[in-house]
C-alpha cells in the first residue's frame, strides 16, 4: 500500500540533532497516523507515495518542527510557590503554578524546570526541541489503512515528541 493521508504507517528512526548527537531512537516500530495529529506536518508531507521498507533523511529546520525558541515563554517563580520535591528537567502543567505565571502562559502550556535555586525556580514552556534543527532517519516498516476511531480521534495513539498536559486542576509532577 502507498502512503497516502489518512493511513497508519509503522516507523522506526534515528533522530539527530545538526550536531549529530542522537535524541531519540525507535528500534521498535510505532504506528503514526499520517495526516493526522500524530506526525509533524514536514514529516506527514515527506512520507506520501512511499511503501514499506521505505528509507527516509529528513532535515528539519525549526519552523518545520517545534518552532523558534521563544524566550518570552521563561518565567522564574519563587521556589515556594512550587510543589516540594521538583527537580530539574520535571514537567508542570500549568494548573499547579501560581496564577501571574499561568496567566501570561498559552492555556495549554506545558513547563519544563530547567534550573532550581534555592529561592526561585526556572520553568521553560518552549518545547524541549525548539530552535533545533533535526535529523531523522526513518523507515517505514507497514502501511495500512485508518480505522474509523483513529480516524475520529486523529491518531493512531502515538505522538511525534508532544508533551502531555495533566488535568487540569491537578498538582502532580510528570
Amino acid at each position: 500500500m502507498e502512503i497516502q493521508s489518512p493511513c497508519v504507517v509503522a516507523l522506526t528512526w534515528t533522530l539527530k540533532d545538526s550536531l549529530g548527537d542522537v535524541l531519540d531512537e525507535l528500534q521498535e516500530p510505532i504506528e503514526f497516523l499520517v495526516g493526522g495529529g500524530d506526525l509533524l506536518p514536514a514529516i506527514s508531507h515527506a512520507l506520501q507515495g512511499h511503501v514499506a521498507g521505505a528509507m527516509l533523511d529528513l532535515n528539519l529546520e525549526p519552523e518545520d518542527a517545534f518552532g523558534d525558541f521563544n524566550e518570552q515563554l521563561v518565567f522564574l517563580a519563587k521556589r515556594d510557590q512550587l510543589p516540594n520535591g521538583i527537580e530539574e528537567g520535571m514537567l508542570i502543567d500549568a494548573a499547579a503554578l501560581p496564577k501571574d505565571i499561568a496567566n501570561e502562559a498559552p492555556a495549554d502550556a506545558i513547563f519544563t524546570i530547567t534550573e532550581v535555586y534555592p529561592d526561585h525556580v526556572v520553568l521553560d514552556a518552549n518545547h524541549p526541541l525548539s530552535g533545533i534543527s533535526l535529523r531523522l532517519h526513518l523507515k517505514v516498516v507497514s502501511v495500512r489503512p485508518a480505522t474509523e476511531e483513529e480516524l475520529q480521534r486523529d491518531s493512531a495513539g502515538a505522538g511525534f515528541f508532544k508533551l502531555q498536559p495533566m488535568a487540569p486542576g491537578n498538582q502532580h509532577l510528570h
